[in-house]
């Protein structure tokens, strides 16, 4: 009976030596390299300071074709349209998604290189540009001017942060037939950013689908409203 008490003994003083916790920190350094094309309209004078509409394009236009930027949004509309302004269309790589500080960069790069009035900088996306367009916004605030998502998923970070953008002008497109993006994303985000934000407007269209924006970007009246806003 002692014999056995002593081996339970020394089987408890072993484990209590061998269990042990232990902290500590680690610092890594990750580098990344990424490329993003782009298209850039510039205004026929541009002697004077400039406002800079920044359009994110769907998913469709990915890849390396930087003519695919053109199919839809402002630069189609450029084709029978003049903007005084200048027009700044990324194209997302293949098999990406919009990259937040990428953007940022390439905005603050275009800025530099051009006359751009940094308080007129405008936001506008459509699908997962629209997309992009909330995820850049709420990343950077303090850049844009005013914000038009069109047809866009949203993330959960926008629907808790709401009130990061409260100053920021903001209109919505959808469509209620939309079986690509859900209507509900835009309804939410308008109602979670109407508690904060009184210059928000929330428009619904009954009879269109995931294509809500061509009536939107071929329309001189997005432009207008875009031009009006200035940075507080």
């Amino acid at each position: 009976m002692k014999y056995k008490i002593l081996v339970v003994t020394l089987l408890y003083a072993f484990l209590s030596h061998a269990q042990k916790e232990v902290s500590g920190k680690i610092q890594v350094e990750i580098v990344q390299k990424k490329e993003l094309g782009y298209a850039l309209h510039i205004p026929a004078d541009s002697k004077d300071k400039k406002p800079l509409i920044v359009f994110l394009h769907g998913s469709g236009e990915k890849g390396t074709n930087i003519e695919l930027v053109k199919v839809h949004g402002p630069f189609k509309y450029l084709k029978t349209h003049e903007l005084d302004a200048y027009v700044l269309a990324p194209q997302c790589p293949e098999n990406e998604y919009w990259d937040t500080e990428v953007l940022y960069r390439l905005i603050i790069k275009i800025q530099k290189e051009h006359n751009i009035d940094a308080n007129r900088i405008y936001l506008t996306g459509l699908s997962m540009g629209g997309w992009g367009a909330w995820n850049l916004a709420f990343a950077h605030p303090e850049m844009f001017a005013a914000l038009v998502p069109i047809a866009g998923f949203v993330d959960r970070v926008p629907m808790i942060e709401n009130c990061k953008i409260a100053s920021m002008p903001i209109r919505i497109f959808h469509g209620l037939l939309d079986n690509v993006v859900d209507v509900d994303y835009s309804m939410t985000i308008y109602k979670k950013l109407k508690e904060c934000n009184s210059n928000i407007k929330l428009t619904i269209f009954d009879d269109a689908g995931h294509d809500s924006w061509t009536r939107v970007y071929d329309n001189k009246e997005i432009y207008d409203w875009m031009f009006q806003q200035q940075k507080k």
